[in-house]
């Protein structure tokens, strides 16, 4: 057993640039968040903040960015609970949602890599200030902004980067932190008291003494993310050790509680995360009391970036945020951990497949009935029967594409085929209403529309393909 999370904030992660929460299920979330013991929120709302004037072509057009009033009434529910709001503001990477639009690709690095700005061009500098002189000025004594720039992709490659890189001592690790150390620098001189967190990864490789020339500290405070069950706890605490010894002497740390395991992972696995959180009570357990963690963000990623799909819904990953917080608070996911978890949730199980309730009270546990139905859901799908139907002994041996071409198939074999198809696909259907009416309860029609095409459709359309096929084929072989 290590020793709890030592001090600082328990930031939860919110990644609005896929599922935006309805407001109504956004503010219980938030009382659920306080219930669990949580400190602040670290909000990356990307295209769902309400951008305006020329920055206004940044909003989201599958679904309304939140309106004005809402994002301040997200800030008045969480500071009503005691819980700071921290936007997160891409300023270098990760800019997909600012430079995929074709008036302002001429701010990319290079053509083919539209997450990262070009660092040169004064326009690209004058925008992200724009953009976070909006979002500063839309959160009311606002004492903390997350700069982002993590995994700034193809640096050093645009041709602007080229000829800055061929002057003699110029280095990527430097034009990296020249363009950082810029952004800070604006965002002291435009409001002296701000906190500046930014990502840690684009660091990593640099030595101290790169660090220490920067510029850089004193301004800003790096969060340094690791989200596998299986983080390395020496590489760790000698990375933070090595940005203390920089002179950063204000750190934070960044675990996750759903969104880190796959790409398009459907239902969150509790005990992946708890792991990685019982690494992260090993790593602060083995820091030097002169280092000082500012908090742990606890990170829901929703996409892992703006182009890619949804990873799990929220409401299915509630269990795991509940674990991993107990896990922090615990030193360890002990009974009483579990317990905990259990009884404020009303379930029966910390894992969300084996979930069942224990109370009636929905308030416990917002988003319930849609987590109970993405497993019901999830667990068809990907069910043998379903998932490779088409490989399934009678339509391999009696209705392969073969047959299908010539219309020459064994009447009786094919009937047996198309009803059980049409089966699994009415199973499905009425399933798939019941998670629809849900969803939308929850979140925009355009994400229960995105959720469906994702999951359900590829496993529907070879179903109704064979539906389809087979009265035209058996036609030709009965009188």
């Amino acid at each position: 057993m290590n020793p709890p999370w030592p001090k600082g904030k328990k930031l939860v992660h919110l990644d609005l640039k896929g599922a935006p929460p309805r407001i109504e299920y956004f503010h219980q979330l938030i009382e659920l968040f306080s219930r669990l013991g949580v400190d602040g929120l670290l909000v990356e709302y990307e295209d769902m903040f309400p951008y305006e004037g020329e920055l206004q072509l940044l909003q989201a057009t599958v679904q309304p960015a939140y309106s004005r009033e809402q994002v301040l009434s997200i800030q008045e529910s969480a500071k009503a609970r005691g819980m700071e709001v921290i936007p997160l503001v891409q300023t270098f990477g990760h800019m997909e949602f600012v430079l995929k639009h074709r008036t302002l690709w001429h701010l990319r690095e290079v053509p083919h890599c539209i997450g990262t700005l070009n660092p040169h061009k004064e326009d690209g500098v004058k925008m992200v200030m724009e953009m976070l002189r909006q979002v500063v000025e839309l959160h009311p004594h606002l004492r903390t902004v997350h700069i982002g720039a993590d995994e700034v992709y193809s640096l050093g490659e645009g041709e602007d980067s080229k000829l800055w890189l061929a002057s003699t001592g110029h280095s990527v690790e430097q034009l990296f932190l020249s363009h950082v150390t810029k952004v800070a620098k604006a965002i002291k001189e435009a409001w002296p008291d701000m906190n500046i967190i930014m990502w840690d990864d684009m660091m990593r490789g640099m030595s101290q003494d790169t660090l220490k020339a920067s510029g850089l500290v004193g301004l800003v405070q790096p969060m340094l993310w690791d989200y596998t069950p299986n983080l390395d706890v020496d590489k760790t605490v000698s990375l933070l050790e090595k940005y203390h010894g920089a002179g950063m002497s204000d750190l934070w740390a960044a675990s996750s509680f759903k969104g880190s395991t796959s790409v398009d992972t459907c239902v969150t696995c509790t005990q992946r995360h708890v792991d990685n959180h019982l690494q992260w009570l090993k790593v602060a357990a083995s820091l030097s009391a002169a280092i000082n963690m500012r908090g742990i963000a606890i990170t829901g990623w929703q996409r892992y970036d703006h182009l890619s799909v949804l990873c799990e819904l929220l409401p299915v990953a509630l269990p795991s945020l509940a674990s991993c917080l107990q896990t922090l608070n615990h030193g360890e996911f002990s009974t009483e951990a579990r317990r905990n978890v259990t009884e404020m949730l009303g379930v029966s199980s910390v894992e969300i497949e084996a979930m069942e309730r224990t109370s009636a009270d929905e308030s416990l546990f917002p988003g319930r009935r849609l987590a109970e139905l993405i497993v019901e859901i999830n667990s068809l799908l990907n069910s043998e029967e379903l998932r490779f139907f088409e490989s399934n002994m009678f339509v391999r041996g009696w209705f392969s594409p073969y047959h299908r071409q010539r219309k020459m198939v064994n009447p009786l074999n094919s009937i047996l085929i198309h009803s059980q198809a049409s089966g699994y696909l009415d199973t499905l259907q009425k399933m798939v209403e019941a998670v629809r009416k849900e969803m939308v309860n929850l979140y925009p029609d355009s994400t229960a529309e995105e959720w469906m095409e994702e999951h359900v459709s590829p496993v529907t359309a070879p179903l109704q393909r064979i539906i389809d096929a087979i009265p035209g084929c058996v036609k030709e072989m009965v009188p």
